[in-house]
């Protein structure tokens, strides 16, 4: 080896030898992890704990909290509407220390100097918490693409002016939509209590209010995003979905209000969409709304099912996943289930069950399950061959999914199309092996498999008692639930009548 090798190989021992000293002698914060354990759970905290972690988070004065939410905001909407639980417990902890933040500035200005009259003057509104285009103290703040928050009614007339840029940064807007920043609207909230400040009056009119039912958007911001909707501009559309998507997830009232704005028949066609981004905004916003059980009459009448049909067979992994949950959710109203069976859904279902991600998997699940209450899915579902993919479940318990092919199987066994499926493939040996060594649900489901199949045909009796059924059965009639208890005694019952016969 060279001789300058040598010196460098050395020099990096060297190197590598001083961090593993420094970091034996300076290990992970221990009081930081403790105090913000702590600081996560729903018990009350001290001042002083919160003061130690937004000292150690660097997060000190309300400029750092209101680029701590728009990080948080960015990547929400990076994430399509679908935080993890990561960004969850950073707004639980953001929210926290807002307090914190807000309780200090009196403090610190108190030990400066200020006298006590001054403190009696009107507060000086924080520079973060004042429109950059009106300087009034914001209401109802929002999100532009740049980063930069407005509020909402004086950036809107900045876009309906024709404006394509950021007021404050003059870089050109990606696109159009608002998206609401909570975290400021809960912070400026905080600051107006603190200060015996009163909020300022909502503009709108007595009408428009009970119109949007205190919704997170004004009846002008609802117009705003059924005319992007609308919008001959793809971008547009898919902002504007996006963001209703991810209003409808919040809560009861906004997923009222986007229903009333005549947002439902926009969205149903925005499902034909050939943006494949829109198409999964677009079909995940309508699941949301379907939550709400007016909503899913709204939604079916506006003839979405065929198209959310043709999602879940020709959409992204993502898209075909909430098609299969929205297909779900509206078969919960019993004459949607023939709706959606009539449709052609069934196929497509099983395709997802059996190619799908594991979400995906057990959406299409759920909603094969819900669908085949009706009995006429229950002969669609046996004749696009899904008993096949069940019992290969079974056999490969490598794949997973044991659970829900047990559960289907069930209520498939009840009718005879596909009880005669069931018996053709050879059920008995994977039945017997789960009732020996399955969950308690799972022996109960298997139990009522086998009472179905050997019921009615005494050859199945002969095949479960070859397979060691017996002796499986004997000990599930003494350990199982109390159904599958009944269940395996009357099988039981029905090997002894056969031996005496």
């Amino acid at each position: 080896m060279p001789e300058e090798v040598q010196e460098q190989v050395s020099l990096v021992h060297s190197q590598f030898k001083r961090a593993a000293s420094r970091a034996a002698a300076d290990p992970p914060d221990a009081q930081l992890a403790r105090d913000l354990a702590w600081a996560l759970s729903d018990k009350p905290c001290m001042p002083a704990l919160l003061s130690r972690i937004s000292e150690n988070l660097q997060l000190e004065t309300m400029p750092d909290m209101k680029k701590e939410s728009v990080a948080l905001h960015e990547m929400v909407i990076s994430s399509g509407g679908e935080p993890d639980g990561c960004v969850d417990e950073m707004s639980s902890l953001l929210k926290r220390l807002k307090d914190c933040v807000i309780t200090q500035v009196p403090a610190a200005e108190a030990l400066g100097g200020r006298s006590s009259s001054i403190r009696h003057r009107s507060p000086i509104i924080p520079d973060e918490f004042r429109c950059p285009i009106s300087l009034e103290l914001m209401q109802d703040p929002v999100i532009v693409s740049s980063g930069q928050t407005y509020e909402r009614s004086c950036i809107q007339k900045w876009l309906d002016s024709g404006h394509k840029t950021c007021p404050k940064t003059q870089l050109p807007l990606t696109h159009t939509s608002l998206t609401p920043n909570f975290v400021l609207k809960s912070l400026i909230a905080q600051w107006c209590e603190a200060n015996g400040i009163e909020l300022p009056k909502n503009k709108a009119n007595s009408h428009d209010k009970k119109a949007v039912r205190s919704s997170d958007y004004d009846n002008a911001g609802l117009v705003s995003l059924m005319t992007r909707l609308r919008s001959a501009n793809q971008d547009e559309q898919r902002a504007a979905a996006g963001e209703i998507r991810l209003l409808a997830k919040r809560n009861v009232n906004n997923r009222i209000c986007i229903a009333e704005a005549g947002a439902i028949p926009l969205l149903v066609n925005l499902l034909s969409s050939s943006d494949p981004r829109t198409q999964e905004h677009a079909v995940t916003a309508l699941l949301n709304l379907s939550i709400h059980e007016n909503n899913k009459a709204s939604i079916v009448d506006s003839d979405a099912i065929p198209k959310i049909v043709e999602v879940l067979k020709t959409g992204s992994m993502e898209a075909r996943e909430n098609a299969a949950a929205t297909l779900f959710s509206l078969s919960v109203v019993d004459e949607n289930k023939v709706t959606i069976g009539v449709a052609g859904a069934i196929p497509p279902l099983i395709s997802l069950l059996c190619d799908g991600s594991p979400r995906g998997k057990k959406d299409a699940a759920t909603a094969i399950f819900n669908l085949c209450i009706y009995q006429g899915n229950k002969v669609r579902a046996v004749k696009a061959g899904i008993i096949v993919h069940l019992m290969n479940f079974l056999v490969d318990p490598t794949r997973g999914m044991i659970d829900e092919a047990l559960t289907l199987l069930a209520i498939l066994a009840g009718n005879p199309e596909g009880k005669a499926v069931i018996t053709e493939s050879e059920p008995m040996p994977p039945l017997v092996e789960v009732i020996r060594t399955g969950s308690p649900r799972n022996r109960e489901n298997a139990s009522a498999i086998l009472w179905s199949l050997c019921s009615a045909d005494a050859e199945q009796i002969k095949a479960a008692k070859a397979a060691g059924g017996e002796d499986a059965l004997k000990e599930l009639s003494e350990t199982g639930t109390d159904r599958a208890k009944r269940k395996a005694s009357s099988i039981l019952e029905l090997m002894r009548q056969k031996e005496e016969a």
